[in-house]
């Protein structure tokens, strides 16, 4: 009965959050949810002296829930799936050498960078971190996130090739991340991982390539199974076991269960759904999945909106998170660059291109989750409060202007097209 209590203020504070959004503030729904939902708990905050009783018992509320096993064990699996069975197989085929370098060489290259220069950083201000503790932020600050990156890019006029190279980086690149992640906090927490070339390769084989092998068979089998009937609430069932059982077996498996869920969606979407469905078990299976997603992601912006009032550290960290930002932003564009000049690409990244894969890598609630799983010997206060304002950052300033990065040009670039080809014709040369 807690459990349900809960859930029930959590949805009906979404739903209002929501409506006051879309009534009067008009942000994507997501960052809109999350704007209100730090400023109810700024007020919260400075009402509570008046009310203690409220915000403690508001505050006891959300410290009942695992943020991290939350979202990285239940709800970014769904999300995962949600995103990736409406991706084009074909698109992404298209720009996979593009994907996989951003998924795996930008993320160490980026985990570096941030490590260094963070370490340096804070001993410029008079914050003594270890290197190692730098080297473990970077990890889990440099993988964009899916959830919040395909709920922003709904709403641009991004084109669909650049599109399909976010959207696929942000995927695929939480597996190279976690392997990053799990090394440097064994060695940082002293847990015993073997970090020698056999171990790491190991770690790497059974968390990414373990996950995407699980969900491919996931994929196959359940499309298998869609094939073989026609009826759109057996459809709706056997991809919702996909994603619930596809979690647990991962999780036994000991495989990286985000990158299963992806392979999965890829899957059924790309088979399941456009080959083997009726036309009324798709447009179903569609509504289904796209109210999960914007149900999932009213809350997990909830959550991190809320964050605020869990974090009592961010009045003490504020200048590391400024400085956070900064290093972040000029890391991600590190990253970005050196790949894209040096390696050979089919088609060659524009400038603007690379402008708005740089400001287009959002971080969201996978780096929260992540920092929050850290341990009292690794800064994590520190290290989250530090997470929160580089997260906080990108979501309301980045999400809400990478959309105009290629609106206007985008649009003076078509008008001087039509405008050359009006020219041709009244001139009588034939384009």
């Amino acid at each position: 009965m807690e459990l349900y209590y809960s859930f029930s203020i959590l949805i009906v504070l979404a739903a209002v959050f929501a409506y006051i959004n879309a009534r009067f503030l008009k942000l994507p729904s997501v960052i809109g949810i999350m704007v209100i939902s730090m400023l109810f708990s700024i007020g919260l905050v400075t009402t509570g002296r008046f009310f203690p009783k409220t915000f403690s018992g508001f505050l006891k509320l959300l410290s009942g829930f695992d943020f991290t096993e939350l979202l990285m064990g239940a709800m970014l699996n769904f999300l995962l799936f949600a995103g990736a069975i409406h991706i084009r197989l074909k698109d992404l085929k298209e720009q996979m050498w593009q994907v996989l370098t951003l998924s795996t060489v930008s993320v160490i290259i980026s985990t570096i960078v941030v490590g260094y220069l963070f370490h340096y950083g804070m001993h410029l201000i008079g914050l003594e971190v270890p290197f190692i503790h730098c080297l473990l932020f970077g990890a889990l600050i440099s993988p964009t996130d899916p959830i919040a990156v395909l709920s922003i890019l709904k709403q641009t006029k991004v084109a669909k090739s650049l599109q399909t190279k976010i959207a696929g980086e942000s995927l695929f690149n939480d597996g190279v991340a976690i392997v990053l992640f799990i090394l440097l906090r064994g060695i940082a927490e002293g847990s015993g991982v073997d970090v020698t070339p056999k171990g790491i390769t190991l770690l790497f084989v059974q968390e990414a390539i373990g996950g995407i092998a699980l969900g491919l068979l996931l994929g196959y089998f359940g499309s298998l199974m869609i094939k073989q009937i026609d009826d759109y609430t057996v459809d709706v069932l056997i991809t919702l076991a996909i994603v619930m059982g596809g979690y647990l077996i991962a999780h036994e498996l000991h495989v990286s269960g985000p990158l299963a869920m992806v392979a999965a969606g890829l899957i059924v979407g790309n088979f399941g759904r456009d080959k083997a469905m009726s036309q009324t078990s798709r447009e179903y299976v569609d509504r289904f999945w796209e109210l999960n997603d914007e149900i999932l992601n009213a809350i997990l912006f909830l959550f991190i909106g809320f964050e605020v009032l869990l974090i009592p550290e961010w009045k003490i960290y504020w200048l590391p998170g400024i400085i956070a930002i900064v290093i972040v932003l000029f890391s991600r564009f590190i990253s970005i660059v050196i790949p894209a000049r040096l390696i050979k690409f089919k088609q060659r990244l524009s400038n603007q291109s690379l402008i708005i894969l740089v400001w287009g890598g959002l971080r969201g609630g996978v780096s929260i989750a992540l920092a929050s799983s850290l341990s009292e010997t690794t800064n994590k206060h520190m290290i989250l409060t530090v997470t929160y304002f580089v997260v906080i950052f990108s979501i309301i300033v980045q999400g809400l202007t990478v959309g105009k990065l290629t609106g206007p040009r985008t649009f003076s670039r078509r008008r001087r097209m039509v405008t050359r080809k009006q020219d041709k014709e009244n001139t009588g040369i034939v384009a």
